[in-house]
């Protein structure tokens, strides 16, 4: 049972592990309440960058905020994907799973790393330090996937093989003896 599993999908399930939960609950309370889920925490670089670089209006923010907890759930509930495909052990060796996973990394990356941006233009040093963290975990998985190749299948030891007559030869017609 140990066996089967490859290093990105153990590595892609404790991404799961961690980004379920706590995108979600960041995405909920953005949902619920977008000012203040905008301005917490985990989004507080992104809400701070927006008010003072972007000068956007009290709408434009909500929307805004709406966006970013539409990425958020967006990676949710493609790690949510991969964990369902990574549960079946011939989806898992062969690697079947790993699109969704290379979206999740991608979207989350990508989210992860304007936030990064975001921080340090505002100077949230808190914040710069968790979503940099986030970035490096995710794309230290994205690396794992570039060299973690699925199993292959099995040559068949029994195929038949080639014969020799039936090499390419001139053709003879019946009339032409």
């Amino acid at each position: 049972m140990a066996t089967n599993w490859r290093i990105t999908s153990f590595s892609g399930v404790l991404l799961a592990a961690y980004f379920i939960p706590t995108w979600a609950i960041i995405a909920y309370r953005i949902v619920m309440s977008p000012v203040r889920g905008l301005y917490e925490r985990p989004s507080v670089s992104i809400a701070l960058y927006a008010s003072d670089h972007l000068q956007l209006a009290s709408m434009t923010t909500v929307r805004f905020a709406w966006l970013l907890a539409l990425g958020r759930l967006t990676v949710v509930a493609f790690f949510a994907l991969f964990l369902l495909l990574a549960a079946r052990a011939a989806i898992r060796k062969t690697g079947s799973g790993d699109e969704a996973l290379a979206i999740a990394l991608g979207i989350g990356s990508v989210i992860s790393f304007a936030s990064m941006i975001m921080a340090s233009q505002v100077g949230e040093m808190e914040a710069l330090r968790l979503h940099a963290s986030e970035l490096l975990v995710m794309l230290g998985t994205a690396v794992l996937m570039l060299f973690d190749t699925p199993a292959r299948k099995p040559v068949l030891t029994n195929a038949v093989e080639p014969s020799s007559e039936l090499t390419l030869e001139q053709t003879k017609l019946s009339y032409n003896s």
